[in-house]
């Protein structure tokens, strides 16, 4: 990108040459623009860890479970609809394992 001498605009492209939006300043001739982007060879990988003995990562709150009746549960929220309407609400039993979920 290059830049009027006289005004600082941006020179635009024309029929034979490039010039001046601002004022009556014309190159002689074609502007080159060349665009270089450089990327790093590395990769970065992101690792997965996969532990059914430790998947519980998720806070611990009061909710009374539907099946067991234990008084703590997991708790996530996921956008299942629109994203104007609420997050739904998903728990999961520390005693038994049961799932469900909360619409508001």
């Amino acid at each position: 990108m290059e830049f009027c001498p006289k005004c600082g605009a941006v020179l635009i492209q024309k029929r034979k040459n490039d010039g001046c939006p601002r004022c009556s300043y014309s190159s002689k001739g074609k502007i080159k623009i060349k665009t270089v982007e450089k990327i790093n060879g590395k990769k970065e990988e992101i690792s997965v860890v996969r532990d059914k003995d430790n998947t519980e990562v998720f806070p611990i709150i009061s909710e009374t479970c539907k099946k067991c009746g234990n008084n703590q549960a997991y708790f996530w929220t996921v956008q299942t609809r629109a994203s104007d309407e609420a997050e739904t609400k998903f728990f999961k039993c520390t005693k038994c394992s049961y799932t469900w979920r909360e619409y508001r």
